[in-house]
């Protein structure tokens, strides 16, 4: 059995402890946050810190299912999920010009226009918070932060790197790993993408049931995964001391995982604090003074219209910077292989040939003498048939990324996955992600 430790101190005044820190900042948010510049990770940083640890106080407590208790716990919350979306998008803010990715200043732009949006949720919060003290006599704090206890962390200066790179270049499978991935999850996003601002019902259809926080933190986590594995791996030294194409591509996954990380924050609080789900009147009563005070439409706005709008974006422009390392770096061979048993390459084979290739995403091709076909392209691939059928040729030779050709060895054997007539036949395991449908063969 665990043993629970309680103390003499009662509820109210350990209330009071746990609020002194997370007050003396809404405070300080109600005196001088009109301006700007006193939004710094400094004080995002103590916000989401000091309102951590009074939400779980309180929770601890039993303040979600208490009327008198619940409004506050609901501001703490609010506070701790706007200050770690701000925590994030204030890193890209500060980044961005490190990343390498060209111009960016609509992003820059939009990014701003992010922050004013959390700022001004946050100082609409301050004063009803102080207000909800007052009304639950908890003390306000008598000595308040002052406007130099938040001064931002950035100088002009950087400090002279004198400990040398080591020298990552022979991690070539490290690299086709993190590559692949990458790739991987720009064409899961792909789904989703658009092209032009959605309207807030458009975004209504969206979230949560088909964008919501569960999704975006497991991407959140594959794509810091990405990040991590890349500066164990690959590069070491710094981000500062990656040169070319490593670095823009690091530069890639990193804004795109600041990116969702703000999604993820935003998102939480949206489904869990303002989204209808309890028809509770407590519960409803606090929604609706909440979103008072952080717009929900503007939320999903800034959610949805920037944030994933610019993931889908870098990853869409980082794909063929990731395919470019992959093809430098990934074990290259030939395969002579048959074709197609009595049909030859129509639609079948073809499109299980493409969607392999694809699935690795490194560069193969078939060849025919001196001709040469894209065999991640259906067209291309039928095209081919078309000359084999005419020349009577039995076998080809496919080349390039090793990873694909293994597997494509494997397709071969099982006659790229149909029978003499025609018809699907079933597939190895190892090759379970080329199941399709026979409506997607037409």
């Amino acid at each position: 059995m665990v043993e629970q430790n309680y103390c003499d101190i009662s509820y109210l005044e350990k209330v009071r402890i746990y609020s002194q820190e997370y007050l003396k900042c809404c405070a300080y948010i109600d005196q001088y946050g009109s301006s700007d510049y006193m939004f710094t990770k400094r004080l995002y940083s103590k916000l989401i810190s000091a309102s951590h640890l009074l939400e779980d106080f309180l929770d601890y407590h039993g303040a979600k299912n208490n009327s008198q208790w619940f409004f506050y716990r609901e501001l703490t919350a609010s506070i701790r999920h706007l200050s770690l979306g701000g925590y994030a998008q204030q890193h890209i803010v500060s980044r961005i010009a490190f990343y390498g990715l060209g111009d960016v200043s609509e992003f820059v732009a939009e990014g701003h226009k992010t922050l004013a949006f959390i700022r001004s949720s946050l100082l609409s919060l301050a004063p009803s918070i102080l207000t909800e003290a007052r009304h639950l006599n908890i003390p306000l704090p008598d000595v308040l932060h002052g406007q130099y206890d938040f001064a931002s962390y950035l100088t002009g200066e950087r400090l002279q790197s004198d400990i040398d790179a080591e020298d990552k270049d022979r991690q070539k499978d490290h690299i086709v790993k993190i590559t692949s991935e990458f790739f991987k999850i720009a064409q899961e996003i792909d789904k989703l993408v658009f092209y032009e601002p959605l309207t807030n019902e458009e975004i209504l259809e969206l979230v949560p049931s088909k964008i919501n926080e569960v999704m975006i933190r497991s991407y959140e986590f594959r794509v810091h995964n990405l990040q991590s594995y890349f500066d164990t791996y690959v590069v070491q030294s710094g981000y500062h001391e990656i040169a070319g194409k490593l670095k823009v591509l690091r530069g890639y996954f990193s804004v795109v995982y600041h990116l969702f990380q703000v999604m993820g924050r935003l998102l939480h609080y949206y489904e869990r604090h303002l989204h209808e789900v309890s028809f509770k009147k407590a519960y409803m009563t606090v929604r609706e003074k909440l979103a008072g005070m952080v717009d929900p439409a503007q939320l999903l706005d800034r959610t949805i219209n920037y944030a994933f709008y610019y993931v889908c974006y870098f990853l869409s422009e980082g794909q063929s910077i990731a395919v470019e390392i992959m093809n430098e770096n990934l074990e290259k061979g030939s395969v002579t292989l048959p074709i197609p048993r009595n049909r030859g390459f129509h639609q079948r084979p073809s499109l299980m040939v493409a969607k392999l290739v694809a699935h690795f995403g490194g560069k193969v091709e078939m060849r025919l003498g001196e001709k040469r076909f894209d065999a991640s392209s259906v067209l291309d691939l039928q095209w081919a048939g078309g000359e084999i059928n005419k020349e009577g040729i039995t076998k080809v030779v496919f080349e390039g990324d090793m990873r694909a050709l293994n597997d494509l060895e494997i397709l071969a054997s099982v006659n790229y996955g149909e029978d003499i007539m025609g018809r699907g036949t079933p597939l190895p395991e190892s090759l379970s992600y080329l199941r399709i449908t026979e409506s997607s063969i037409g």
